[in-house]
């Protein structure tokens, strides 16, 4: 049953995370046949909550709403990964997970479930910018950085700001079918579904070496992109015995010659992708993949979507 929703907030809440929820679950669509859910806004720290953008919000309701809920939603908000939480707060998402309630957060609201202990043993997504440290804090949490969100029920956890709707729309669909998430996404002018994961949208710089025993080799390499090249050519070109330049590289970068390679090819076809117009074939020559169809093969297993799928989120349709 999805009927009742209440979206839980602290000091510092994010205006359009809240947004999100309160869009999804709080705007009557009875005009459109679609169902209309019982939502209501909680405070979880007092009737008067300091927003991120310079204003305030009044809240009607405070913990107590929370226990009647089907679902509750707990919206990003500022300096969540650094602040305690009221423990009342954390009591009352526990005991709404025992008596059969859904949990939901958006982006950096996964720290408030962790708090609460429960993320521990479960799969979760956070925004990327946040997976290592929410890990690195709870350490029982299995941290999930590449995807839009993840549905670990009772707890659905998704990743930063519009993955909030994915994940709301998932909930939807889920437990009312797929006409009706459809028809709020129409309404919303939003797609129902969106592929891939939030991998296309992290920013992956190229990996600075704690030492600058193969630095000039790598510069190298990022020149290279598109020659094959054997560990045994790059090992003689750092003037190292294959054995010694494996290990080197390992304890440099944190990851195999190959590895390594192949992550700065895709990061190349991603922009290339984003700036160019150049075809597929030709992207594919420039990243040393050789072909379209190993481009593709490639790019799926790093970036979660297709290099054109990726070129229409970026670009527009019209450029794919």
């Amino acid at each position: 049953m999805l009927q009742n929703v209440a979206a839980v907030l602290l000091h510092g809440v994010n205006p359009f995370e809240l947004g999100v929820v309160c869009e999804v679950f709080g705007t009557d669509r009875s005009d459109d046949g679609l169902p209309v859910y019982d939502f209501a806004v909680a405070s979880a720290e007092g009737p008067a909550l300091r927003m991120t953008s310079g204003f305030s919000l009044r809240v009607e309701h405070g913990l107590e709403r929370l226990e009647t809920a089907d679902l509750i939603a707990v919206p990003a908000g500022h300096s969540y990964a650094t602040r305690d939480f009221p423990p009342d707060l954390l009591a009352a998402l526990r005991r709404g997970v025992d008596r059969g309630a859904r949990v939901l957060s958006v982006c950096s609201g996964a720290y408030v479930l962790a708090a609460a202990g429960l993320l521990d043993g479960r799969r979760c997504a956070v925004h990327w910018k946040h997976a290592e440290d929410l890990a690195r804090q709870y350490p029982r949490a299995v941290v999930e950085p590449d995807v839009l969100y993840v549905d670990e029920d009772p707890v659905i956890t998704s990743a930063g700001t519009a993955a909030g709707i994915d994940a709301c729309l998932h909930l939807v669909r889920k437990e009312q079918g797929s006409e009706v998430a459809n028809k709020i996404a129409r309404r919303m002018v939003v797609p129902p579904h969106r592929d891939g994961g939030q991998a296309q949208y992290i920013e992956r710089p190229l990996p600075l070496p704690e030492a600058d025993t193969i630095g000039e080799l790598l510069a190298w390499l990022e020149r290279h992109l598109d020659e094959e090249v054997t560990v045994e050519q790059l090992a003689a070109r750092a003037h190292m015995s294959p054995r010694t330049f494996a290990r080197r590289f390992q304890q440099e970068t944190g990851t195999t010659p190959y590895r390594w390679v192949l992550r700065q090819r895709v990061l190349l076809a991603q922009q290339l992708l984003e700036a160019t117009d150049e075809t597929m074939d030709a992207i594919a020559g420039r990243t040393g993949f050789g072909n379209a169809a190993a481009l593709r093969h490639h790019f799926v297993r790093a970036v979660g979507t297709t290099p054109n799928a990726y070129r229409r989120t970026f670009r527009g349709p019209e450029a794919a």
